[in-house]
């Protein structure tokens, strides 16, 4: 497994840099509850993002989770098959009926058009993603969420640092959640955040992630236990210092790939959604009939050179059983992420990927 080359890698920095923040938490013994490293990681966070407030979690998924309880949402709330499976998991652990629409062929975001069609009376919301870090058409959600008086919380658990030509991807919405997991361009080890719109909403975030306490003898709320550790919040500051070179050095891969694959007949690499500032938190192609093999026939012939790609997303979420009952599922509802599922494969990209790595990997595709 030594010489096999996975989609990622985190990022890390030298262990030594890491010393001097764990003797300081040993030596204050804090090592949880909104300590210090919590507190100044919101901050720095906050600033980076540019962003008025955040509060961080111990994982993405709490943070939907909680997210839609700050918000209060019930009924039915319209979201994307062609996700990580803990978009749905969300909705379906509030006891909401997650409606799924169709993506759009180009970005794999939800298409606008099919969520307006699929509000009912009972929907109450939509949950979008910012597939591979690239920007909803978030100009016309916020029009129909205004339209239907709907809420918009958006899984942006790709898209640390992303900005359109108005600023951050983050501050649409009624909240935005990230993920800090270790495979993230950002990470924490685990960890995530919700970005809120003003602090009376990050009180009732910050009560509901601390089983619902506001003080030591008062619970307003049947909250639960997500907050972030000291530890994690401690190299979470470490790793923001790291950031911007990470996120350039992803560029580069980013390119070397697109240049050495546009000329191969039935490979496409996904473009970006208009972005002013990009992450790089993915690479996927899409392996399309014109290439003379299957998806997985290339997807087992990288395998068997040690190189491990990724089906992101494959199944889709409609193809689980949890959700496969449900009307939204059925696979003449989702056309484009139905493709999609059969075609894309996510190349390795991280920081410390070598070139000559990913010249095999482009001369193997390319072959």
């Amino acid at each position: 497994m030594a010489n096999n080359t996975f989609v990622t890698q985190p990022s890390l920095p030298p262990l030594d840099d890491f010393i001097p923040y764990l003797r300081e938490i040993w030596e204050s013994k804090n090592l949880t509850n909104g300590g210090p490293f919590h507190q100044r990681l919101e901050a720095a966070l906050c600033e980076y993002l540019g962003v008025e407030h955040i509060a961080l979690f111990s994982n993405g998924t709490l943070g939907l989770v909680t997210a839609l309880q700050a918000l209060r949402v019930t009924g039915e709330v319209i979201t994307t098959p062609y996700s990580f499976v803990a978009t749905a998991h969300s909705l379906l652990w509030n006891g909401i009926k997650p409606v799924f629409v169709d993506v759009q062929a180009d970005t794999l975001n939800l298409d606008p058009e099919k969520i307006e069609a699929a509000i009912t009376p009972q929907t109450t919301a939509i949950m979008p993603v910012h597939c591979y870090g690239h920007p909803c058409d978030v100009d016309a959600i916020a029009k129909i969420a205004d339209t239907y008086g709907l809420k918009v919380i958006y899984d942006a658990a790709h898209s640390f640092g992303v900005q359109t030509e108005t600023g951050s991807v983050l501050r649409y919405g009624d909240l935005s959640v990230l993920s800090f997991h270790a495979t993230k361009v950002f990470n924490t080890f685990e960890g995530g955040a919700i970005v809120c719109p003003d602090a009376k909403t990050k009180q009732r975030i910050d009560h509901l992630k601390n089983f619902g306490f506001v003080d030591e003898v008062t619970v307003v709320a049947p909250g639960i236990n997500g907050k972030m550790n000291e530890v994690c919040a401690s190299f979470g500051l470490l790793q923001l210092q790291g950031v911007d070179e990470a996120i350039r050095l992803r560029g580069e891969v980013d390119i070397r790939y697109r240049q050495g694959l546009e000329s191969v007949r039935g490979i496409r690499c996904l473009g970006d959604a208009g972005e002013r500032v990009k992450n790089y938190s993915y690479f996927p192609i899409m392996v399309g009939v014109e290439y003379g093999m299957s998806r997985d026939e290339l997807y087992a012939k990288l395998r068997s050179e040690g190189i491990y790609g990724r089906r992101y997303f494959y199944p889709l979420i409609t193809d689980f059983p949890m959700y496969r009952g449900l009307p939204s599922a059925a696979r003449s509802n989702l056309p484009n992420a139905a493709k999609a599922a059969a075609e894309v494969i996510c190349l390795p990209i991280y920081p410390s990927l070598e070139k000559d790595i990913q010249d095999k990997i482009i001369s193997i595709i390319a072959a």
